[in-house]
């Protein structure tokens, strides 16, 4: 970074770091003790829509890669598109299995880092619910190299419950790096698993 940068204020975007996601068993502790939400086994990796031969090899690099588990059950990943035009490649998994779930969503992420999507990635979400029906979903932003929570209202178009989410928030935050730019804090919206 030089001088010019420095005076016009510009600074060097922050690297992905996958492994981040690995600190979200524990944290899923934290979150149960701390507001009553369990995994709901869902997670899915978001990115902007891609066509094209490299990307069907990709996807079927990744179901090889996530099929070669012995204990899972259904298939290993799937491809959805969201109202929105982003599409979804969502793992599901247990409730129990939340290390497993991440696992996924690492691999996920790092083949289609691998192969060149990298610069195609918006986000990974693993979903958790409480007893009382509501749905949460912590929220990594592959660019940033941050989680957010995301909490939609049940039975509400496009409310979210922004308390809950400063709670959370506030909760992890020796758990999970947290992003702090609340502007960052996109709605998901159609999200799988919410």
């Amino acid at each position: 970074m030089g001088l010019l940068d420095i005076l016009l204020g510009r600074t060097r975007p922050v690297a992905p770091d996958l492994d981040r996601l690995f600190g979200l068993p524990a944290a899923a502790v934290t979150l149960e003790a701390a507001a009553g939400f369990t995994p709901t086994g869902d997670g899915a990796v978001c990115f902007a829509a891609v066509e094209g031969a490299a990307f069907e090899q990709a996807h079927r690099e990744v179901r090889a890669l996530l099929d070669a588990d012995a204990d899972r059950t259904g298939p290993p990943v799937e491809l959805r598109r969201d109202g929105y035009g982003y599409a979804w490649l969502v793992s599901r998994r247990s409730p129990g299995e939340l290390p497993q779930l991440v696992n996924d969503l690492h691999a996920v992420n790092s083949t289609l880092e691998a192969d060149g999507f990298g610069p195609h990635l918006l986000c990974s979400l693993a979903g958790f619910a409480d007893g009382a029906g509501r749905r949460l979903a912590l929220v990594y932003l592959y660019k940033r190299g941050t989680f957010y929570p995301f909490a939609p209202v049940p039975g509400a178009a496009e409310r979210r419950d922004g308390a809950l989410e400063l709670q959370v928030s506030a909760a992890l935050a020796d758990d999970l790096r947290i992003e702090q730019d609340l502007g960052r804090w996109f709605p998901v919206w159609g999200a799988p698993g919410l």
